[in-house]
């Protein structure tokens, strides 16, 4: 009954924990390079070429809808027109097709970049 007492502080922690050592280490990285006399434009991400986090989200997200709603048709028509078992065919099917288009999606994302 008290678990959850336990449970929360500890995620709450972990999450602290993970983001305190991201940012010191990023720190301390940086201080580093500046008293190597690295240049700083190193640290400045405003002037790199990449597209959108929005366009990679909205297109990825549409082809992995995509890739579920032709694995969904391909499994009915598998059902349909076979012998095969459905609650084997839905699930297979539906992953194949979410999978290729994740799969796609990462191939047109390399070439947004270019």
């Amino acid at each position: 009954m008290g678990s959850e007492f336990i449970i929360m502080p500890l995620f709450i922690a972990a999450i602290f924990g993970i983001f305190y050592l991201y940012f010191s280490t990023r720190n301390k990285e940086r201080l580093a390079l500046i008293e190597k006399g690295a240049d700083a434009s190193i640290f400045m991400r405003g002037k790199q070429t990449t597209a959108p986090i929005w366009k990679v989200l909205i297109l990825n997200l549409a082809l992995l809808l995509m890739g579920i709603g032709i694995g969904i048709f391909v499994a009915s028509s598998l059902e349909t027109f076979t012998t095969l078992d459905s609650d084997a065919i839905y699930p297979a099917c539906i992953f194949l097709m979410a999978g290729l288009g994740l799969f796609i999606g990462f191939n047109m994302t390399k070439n947004l970049d270019k």
